[in-house]
């Protein structure tokens, strides 16, 4: 265990006792002299700028050492130290004003000319209850804390009836410090009397403090209405959702309602075919014992083929007819689905002859199938190739087998 060249006291270590900054390029390194020394200490090849304090540091190297008995102290060797960030002065503001671990003295020593003036605030703001010194070496650091441990009064202290000059920048560095670091935008400014050299100085401090918190009663106010404005946003956003539940709730009755129409539809459309069907098979069951019997009958042979040929005719157009109204395919209901959707304006009966013409059936047959004269049929065709848009030239067969082949 090495110890200390100025106190001979132990020095303890361990590899623990560290905090890495990548980021920022320096590793802290602590360690215990005596029983109530910290030293502190950066690990860089070149000048850093602290970045963030780690108070659990210090405890974790008083825990495992065990916790000592007040006073404690603490010595800075400043040196690579070039600046302190915002966030690492709020860790002071913590180890300071809020910490249950009060140091009685520290000691910065190895300061560097562009940090001094950042140490010589720090002494300036902290609590009549922790006296802070700037030195220049570690022996100097270690023979001021040595001086305090022994009850001696340092030699080195500073006097305390302070010229006017160091008493108004300590004043000074500390109101510039309660306002940028603890953000203590509401302290009473100390000014001197309107006479004095330091007055400007002060009062534009005093300034300053106002601008700083008239901006941030703008800032407050700015959010505030950005505040406003975001609840008032979700206020409507979700008016507009609740109002779309409703739609989609009154869309999805009128959905159950069409169903429930088409469910009765189809219903009664399978009642129909059934009864057609049942009319057509009992028609063509005739149109069979006709036959037989004609076969039978003893009369003119030309005459009896002609009413054979005429029956066979019917029960031919009987079975053409069961077939079109039962037994239709899923493409014959898309086509008749997608002509009624590209037509709107053909009824029921045209529908029908549409189908009966893409399935090649003939005008005198389909006239039959819907119980018209063949001059009826040919008017039905005439109507239909108005309403389908076609010029003279395109015949509605050719139309409907291009849509049916477009499916």
């Amino acid at each position: 265990m090495k110890n200390c060249p100025v106190s001979k006291l132990p020095i303890t270590s361990k590899p623990n006792w560290k905090s890495v900054q990548t980021e920022a390029g320096y590793v802290k390194h602590l360690s215990l002299i005596g029983t109530n020394i910290l030293h502190a200490c950066i690990e860089a090849d070149h000048q850093v700028t602290l970045s963030t304090l780690n108070n659990d540091l210090v405890k974790t190297v008083l825990s495992e050492s065990g916790t000592p008995a007040p006073p404690l102290y603490l010595i800075w060797d400043m040196h690579n130290v070039k600046d302190v960030s915002y966030d690492y002065k709020q860790g002071i503001n913590d180890l300071l004003f809020h910490w249950e671990l009060q140091f009685s003295v520290i000691v910065f020593y190895n300061i560097e000319p562009a940090c001094r003036i950042i140490t010589e605030t720090f002494a300036a703001m902290v609590p009549d209850t922790i006296t802070v010194l700037l030195r220049d070496n570690y022996q100097e650091a270690m023979s001021t804390i040595m001086d305090f441990q022994s009850g001696k009064a340092p030699a080195c202290l500073p006097d305390l009836n302070l010229d006017e000059e160091t008493s108004m920048k300590n004043e000074f560095l500390a109101t510039i410090a309660r306002i940028s670091w603890l953000n203590m935008l509401n302290q009473k400014v100390f000014l001197p009397s309107p006479d004095n050299h330091y007055y400007p100085y002060f009062k534009a401090v005093e300034l300053m403090q106002e601008d700083l918190k008239a901006r941030e009663a703008l800032n407050e106010k700015e959010l505030q209405q950005l505040k406003t404005d975001n609840e008032q946003k979700l206020t409507q956003k979700i008016i507009q959702l609740n109002a779309q539940i409703e739609l989609n709730k009154k869309e999805l009755q009128r959905f159950e309602q069409e169903r429930t129409a088409l469910k009765a539809r189809v219903a009664a459309q399978e009642m129909e075919m059934t009864r057609i069907s049942t009319a057509i098979g009992e028609k063509t069951s005739a149109l069979q014992l006709i036959c037989d019997q004609l076969t039978i009958l003893d009369i003119d042979p030309q005459f009896k083929q002609r009413l054979l040929d005429q029956c066979y005719t019917m029960l031919d157009t009987e079975l053409k007819q069961k077939r079109l109204k039962t037994e239709l395919t899923a493409g014959d209901s898309e086509f008749l689905s997608k002509l009624q959707k590209k037509h709107p304006n053909l009824n029921q009966r045209e529908l029908r002859v549409s189908l009966m013409v893409k399935l090649n059936y003939d005008t005198r047959e389909i006239a039959r199938s819907i119980g018209i004269s063949t001059r009826g049929m040919e008017s039905i065709r005439y109507r239909m190739h108005r309403k389908l848009g076609l010029d003279k030239h395109k015949s509605i067969k050719t139309y409907l087998s291009e849509l049916a082949t477009g499916l």
